[in-house]
């Protein structure tokens, strides 16, 4: 029995959320079997079974397995297929290195591993559109649900895409969605262009001459260095960024001798850090700039220092003709007055956007934070817990999005 939670009601538009809201306790049990079972990128054996369980139950025409190393693709076919239509739905599955402090009964079971950003949540809205696309198929064409592994950090849309995703699925477009505390359940958010950040890791690596404490003049000391490279680099985003462009530039880590050496300059500092940007040529320049800067400072002191800029994750960018699609879509389902069409972009970063650099589609946020504070905590916090009374509304709008995008009446 599902341990009882008070919950507000969220009513929806039309036949789809009617439908799935009949099996919502199932869904809301399958959510939290995964919420007790976290796993790592690329390590989630036990989810992408329950996944593929949950699949073949449904009836769905093809499951594929082993794309991305534990990403799974279903396929369903819609009562006409001539149209040759193929949308793409996607949801990632991973969990995150982290310790739950929750005391719910389906909190993790897995020391030092959490669901903390919701993709629980993700995962079972998709099967729950799965399970309604299957049993109705109220739509011309092919459906291919994406259930992908590895977004925290590892790159999964990559690897899932650079081991042919796109070549035997060749979808006209892909869409995704991503809970979002910060907005009330019943509410989506979307807009064209920049949905979220493009996130780099910097690593400076400062080389100078270390000694005695006590005698410092004799060392070129990297840790002086490090602190006039942290103040240095803010003035990049102040200074070289256009106002009307968006900038992060966050140093977050530093390394340098040993706590136990009160006395000893170290010969070597190191900076980790990150980069956030929406525009390619911004992105550019900050690398240039980094560069420039970090060497020029360090060169002013007798030390040397080198920039590594890694290119994690591209941004997130929604094309024109899909948000616009997917607007429709939302608002037909919750209303116009519970869509926000200019959402503000997140500094945030995510793995969607390689299905994005290949194919049109849009990136949605839904909203689950609750008066009553469920779903309210925000993501990656330990005591966060994905709000279950969202998961008709987000299985009704992936499946709306197959049915309104390939209509049987066309």
């Amino acid at each position: 029995m599902l341990a009882p939670r008070p919950l507000p009601v969220l009513r929806a538009n039309g036949r789809v959320f009617a439908s799935i809201n009949e099996f919502h306790p199932e869904l809301t049990a399958f959510r939290r079997d995964l919420h007790a079972h976290p796993e790592l990128g690329f390590e989630e054996v036990y989810t992408a079974a329950r996944v593929k369980e949950a699949l073949e139950h449904a009836g769905v025409d093809e499951i594929h397995t082993g794309i991305g190393k534990t990403g799974l693709v279903a396929v369903i076919r819609g009562q006409r297929s001539g149209s040759g239509r193929m949308t793409g739905l996607r949801a990632e599955m991973d969990a995150l290195p982290m310790t739950e402090n929750n005391e719910f009964a389906w909190k993790s079971t897995r020391s030092g591993l959490m669901h903390g950003c919701g993709h629980d949540g993700h995962t079972t809205m998709l099967v729950g559109a799965a399970r309604y696309l299957a049993a109705t198929r109220n739509f011309d064409g092919t459906a291919i649900l994406i259930f992908q592994p590895g977004e925290e950090g590892f790159a999964g849309a990559r690897l899932m895409i650079e081991e042919g995703l796109f070549d035997r699925f060749p979808v006209q477009a892909v869409y995704g969605m991503h809970n979002w505390p910060a907005m009330k359940p019943g509410t989506v958010g979307i807009k064209a262009g920049p949905m979220m950040a493009a996130a780099d890791r910097i690593t400076i690596d400062i080389t100078g001459r270390g000694g005695h404490g006590a005698h410092a003049y004799m060392t070129v000391d990297p840790i002086l260095v490090a602190a006039h490279i942290i103040t240095a680099v803010q003035s990049i985003t102040s200074r070289n960024v256009k106002p009307v462009d968006s900038a992060v530039v966050s140093l977050c880590a530093m390394h340098a001798g040993d706590l136990g050496a009160m006395s000893v300059v170290p010969g070597k500092a190191t900076l980790v850090g990150t980069v956030r940007t929406f525009s390619p040529d911004v992105q550019d320049m900050i690398e240039r700039r980094l560069g420039e800067l970090c060497s020029a400072v360090a060169l002013g002191f007798g030390a040397t220092a080198t920039v590594r800029y890694e290119r994690i994750y591209p941004a997130t960018i929604n094309s024109l003709d899909e948000t616009r699609f997917a607007t429709r879509v939302a608002e037909a389902l919750v209303g116009a007055e519970h869509v926000e069409r200019d959402m503000e972009p997140s500094m945030g970063a995510e793995d969607f956007s390689f299905m994005l650099q290949v194919k049109p589609g849009a990136y949605m946020r839904i909203g689950q934070g609750a008066d009553n504070g469920v779903g309210s905590c925000f993501l990656h916090n330990s005591r966060y817990d994905f709000n279950d009374d969202i998961l008709p509304l987000g299985a009704a709008l992936h499946a709306g999005l197959v049915e309104q995008s390939m209509p049987l009446s066309a």
